[in-house]
């Protein structure tokens, strides 16, 4: 299996279910680039080095993912509209067991 799907709501709540790869190393910023899915510069600003939270989601699914990074932990802690659900998409890379997440694009700063 190369691709999943997963569920994104982009920040105008509109719900898009997007094929996702798993054997290309993407992270969900990079498929919502890769979609249009946010408009070009308001999403991944630092190139998903998990410095400026420009692709903060809302993970609304009971997905295990990956424990958060300390870098990633001190970006959501300086970010705008967090919540306790919050990670940095740039942070999420897609793997299969990630076939059925659900996401809502945090608003833009």
């Amino acid at each position: 299996m190369s691709d999943i799907k997963i569920k994104i709501v982009d920040r105008e709540g509109v719900l898009h279910e997007v094929d996702a790869p798993t054997d290309m190393n993407m992270n969900l910023m990079e498929v919502v680039r890769s979609y249009e899915l946010a408009p070009e510069g308001t999403i991944g600003i630092c190139g998903g080095m998990a410095m400026c939270a420009s692709c903060q989601c809302y993970v609304k699914s009971d997905h295990e993912l990956p424990e958060m990074s300390d870098d990633e932990d001190a970006m959501l802690a300086e970010a705008f509209n967090v919540e306790a659900n919050s990670r940095l998409g740039c942070q999420i890379h897609m793997t299969e067991n990630l076939n059925g997440l659900v996401v809502k694009l945090a608003p833009e700063a």
